[in-house]
């Protein structure tokens, strides 16, 4: 499984319920097409966390990097309704950041002896 993580915070004066329900009805469309395999959105609570990272963390989970290119394309085509719903999202957010992850070790790498 590959794991996307999108950091963010809020635009001054956007509601929080209001990014959220965006958010997920963005995602939600990359999963019903079949793009993502899940998502999750969280935020930071009790102001834990280093001052560094943003207040939203979303999780977009994909199969495989292929997944995740074609959903990168789909966004990409700039047609509708997934630039509605992208552009609904980015529109109230800043301090944006980006990183991929994998499960580890995952099914692709060669477990042989290893010695330490």
């Amino acid at each position: 499984m590959n794991v996307y993580h999108i950091g963010c915070n809020l635009k001054g004066g956007v509601r929080d319920a209001e990014f959220t329900d965006r958010a997920a009805r963005y995602l939600g469309h990359l999963r019903e097409q079949g793009l993502i395999a899940g998502y999750r959105i969280t935020r930071r609570q009790l102001g834990l966390g280093p001052p560094h990272l943003p207040e939203f963390h979303l999780t977009v989970e994909t199969e495989d990097l292929a997944q995740l290119d074609k959903a990168f394309s789909h966004v990409a085509s700039r047609g509708e309704p997934v630039e509605s719903f992208h552009h609904a999202v980015n529109s109230l957010v800043c301090d944006t950041f980006f990183a991929l992850y994998r499960d580890f070790p995952d099914a692709v790498r060669v477990r042989g002896e290893e010695k330490f």
